[in-house]
């Protein structure tokens, strides 16, 4: 799923609160999740850019935009208007609920993960263990993240003992 951006003019306000609410005409982000099956070949192709950017795969934009095929000029038009389902997330509050095995060290093993991405951890709660099993609640903010909270997930369900990383909540 990807998330597409467009803009709406607010309507104009009465009784003088449009002053002070909003200037007149002005813009506002209204957003849309569409499945990428239906999407113009173009915004696809913004996104391989804005991933192959992200993953350090490329280093430049204009490197980007050749390997992907797609011109410098529609790369910028649309760089700020497509973006992934996470990354919408980027900048907020996530709090991921992790269900492990009690092993030794496995919390730590979850904290480096999250610290290797530059994610800054805001909670972490972690209940006794319940027939081997706890539950460990992290939250963290994505604003200066490396990569996606999606990423931060595979990699912490990859740990030996890690049962199940799902988000709890995003803010």
């Amino acid at each position: 799923m990807l998330i597409l951006s467009g803009t709406h003019k607010c309507p104009p306000m009465v009784d003088g609160l449009q002053k002070m609410r909003f200037k007149m005409e002005q813009d506002i982000p209204e957003y849309y999740l569409v499945d990428r099956r239906v999407l113009p070949e173009v915004f696809i192709k913004v996104m391989e850019v804005k991933q192959r950017l992200n993953t350090g795969e490329s280093v430049s934009v204009n490197e980007a935009v050749r390997k992907t095929g797609l011109s410098r000029s529609a790369y910028y038009k649309y760089k700020d208007s497509v973006m992934p389902f996470y990354e919408a997330t980027s900048g907020k509050k996530v709090t991921l609920l992790i269900t492990v095995e009690n092993f030794q060290g496995i919390l730590s093993s979850i904290i480096t993960i999250i610290a290797d991405s530059h994610a800054n951890i805001l909670t972490i709660n972690q209940n006794i263990p319940i027939n081997g099993l706890a539950d460990i609640s992290i939250s963290i903010e994505t604003v200066s993240m490396f990569g996606t909270v999606d990423d931060i997930m595979k990699d912490i369900a990859k740990l030996a003992g890690v049962r199940k990383c799902e988000i709890l909540s995003r803010e």
